[in-house]
């Protein structure tokens, strides 16, 4: 029996040998084989996080990583690297950050530093007074009262009960959740208010007249957690007292000694730079070349800009790693691709997606903004502007895929409402129902750097990933570090994301398009009928 099983095994495969080799040579099981057995993904993000840290937009970090970006870039054989500017303000950066109370006893306290703020050019002392200025009316209140002191500007609340696990990944009921469709009722976005970004600077400008000595913020998480966020950034418009955010139960204790009159002092030592030498930020883009000049190209981006506390590895330099590492497998793979292939790593996106705003407005579609608006005022704004202009490259850009949800595995993939993508998403993902990447969704998402090539009309995605400690932990805090990232999420995300880009880059027609937006006509109201229907 054995030795006829063997014959039978041999004529088998002396009689299939192309059928065995296309087997063995398809382009997935060769991703595969580049984005598990010599993947780099962790060796990128280890680089990014442990030897260059946080990267907050225009920070000495950021300026080291896009030279080391470039670099890896050109080392992989990439071409056309290199970096593209945008307006974005003032560089800063934190050197020391010493934070104690003094009394009623001494402890040492957890801090952050606020970035764009100044330092306090040596140790300053004071004491601490709860004063939460929450509006301008506020502001009477307080007058004549702040000479000297120290500012606690949040009030603050008690502690909720945790009710879910820090560290989850998607069950298969909680994935179904996720496959829903948002039906449009033209009703637009909340309206947004300007002016509600001018009050930070009003109320720095009240307390440094009023006499203090700098102010704090009370860290939105528990544990010990502190983050270091501040939207201050643009050129004229930063903080002129020294501003810090404390963990919240160091802070809590601070409010409390001050409500019950044991005049709580703080001694801060805070050393900030700023460095106003070059406003511009910048992206890093870099190409893989297709066989056929006039087929366009499909993108891939992630943000490698981080805010000021931990190393930025979950956010985001998890997805830059892994966005680097399909530039790195197509290369070493030898795949060639009928479209080009453009890798972009985007700044200013903790500021309002700044750096993706960017690249639309000079490569895909402009729309009609305020041009004296900037920041956060051209984010919150952009999208609702109308109409939308295509520009040089709107047609050319087939598809555009994000990471941009820390290192969790790839589960899935949203299809911001594009129904016609999602049974050519479902076939891609097939090779992949075993490594957990099953679901596309019909679900829009937003808040990361695919939001604006949405907007106007380019196929444009983000991945869904296993949520892991993301939400819970390590957004934007002082722990967001090297050993929170999963290697072999990591390592499978890179390997779908090159698959993707590759199956967009091959495929004989572009991904199918949403139609191009028009302002949204209102449906959720009654129909006024003219007089003369009457």
């Amino acid at each position: 029996m054995r030795r006829t099983m063997l014959a039978v095994t041999a004529a088998l495969l002396a009689s299939a040998p192309i059928a065995a080799q296309t087997i063995q040579t398809a382009p997935t099981d060769r991703v595969i084989d580049q984005g598990t057995n010599h993947s780099e993904v962790m060796r990128i993000a280890q680089y990014l996080t442990d030897v260059i840290g946080a990267r907050l937009t225009n920070s000495p970090g950021i300026r080291k990583a896009e030279d080391w970006t470039q670099a890896k870039f050109r080392e992989w054989g990439l071409v056309g690297v290199h970096k593209e500017g945008f307006e974005f303000g003032r560089g800063w950066s934190n050197e020391k950050l010493a934070v104690r109370m003094v009394a009623p006893r001494p402890l040492q306290l957890i801090a952050a530093p606020l970035p764009w703020t100044p330092g306090t050019n040596g140790a300053v002392t004071g004491e601490v007074v709860l004063a939460p200025l929450a509006d301008e009316a506020a502001f009477a209140q307080y007058k004549g009262k702040l000479k000297g002191k120290l500012v606690l500007l949040t009030e603050p609340k008690e502690i909720e009960e945790a009710t879910e696990a820090p560290f989850r990944r998607w069950s298969v009921e909680e994935m179904a959740k996720r496959d829903f469709y948002d039906l449009p009722n033209g009703a637009g976005e909340r309206p947004f208010n300007p002016a509600r970004l001018t009050f930070a600077a009003k109320r720095d400008a009240f307390l440094k007249a009023e006499g203090a000595i700098g102010y704090a913020i009370m860290s939105s998480r528990n544990g010990k957690l502190v983050h270091g966020q501040n939207s201050q950034f643009q050129v004229g418009q930063s903080g002129t007292l020294p501003g810090i955010e404390i963990a919240a139960e160091d802070y809590r204790r601070l409010a409390r000694l001050a409500k019950m009159g044991a005049k709580p002092t703080l001694e801060i030592d805070a050393v900030n730079r700023f460095d106003d030498s070059d406003t511009k930020a910048y992206n890093i883009l870099a190409d893989i070349p297709g066989t056929d000049p006039k087929a366009g190209y499909v993108m891939a981006g992630a943000h490698y800009d981080s805010w000021a506390m931990g190393d930025g590895a979950a956010d985001n330099a998890a997805g830059s790693a892994m966005v680097m590492e399909a530039a790195r497998i197509i290369k070493a793979s030898g795949i060639k691709t009928r479209r080009a292939i453009r890798f972009a790593l985007w700044a200013g996106e903790e500021q309002g997606l700044l750096g993706s705003m960017a690249y639309v407005e000079n490569h895909i579609a402009r729309r009609p903004v305020d041009s004296s608006a900037t920041g956060t005022v051209r984010y919150m704004t952009w999208s609702r502007a109308f109409p939308i202009t295509p520009g040089p490259d709107h047609g050319k850009l087939a598809a555009y895929f994000n990471l941009d949800n820390g290192s969790g595995k790839i589960r899935g993939i949203y299809a911001q409402g594009n129904t016609a993508v999602m049974p050519i998403f479902e076939q891609w993902f097939t090779p992949f129902h075993s490594m957990g990447a099953t679901m596309v969704s019909a679900r829009r998402t937003g808040s990361t750097d695919h939001v604006f090539f949405d907007a106007v009309g380019v196929p444009a995605f983000q991945f869904i990933q296993d949520p892991l400690d993301y939400g819970s932990m390590v957004h934007h805090t002082d722990v967001d570090t090297f050993d929170h990232l999963k290697a072999d999420d990591m390592r499978q995300g890179a390997t779908i994301l090159a698959a993707f880009l590759i199956n967009a880059a091959n495929s004989d027609q572009p991904l199918p398009r949403a139609p191009l937006a028009t302002a949204p006509t209102p449906a959720d109201q009654f129909y006024n009928f003219p007089e003369s229907a009457h």
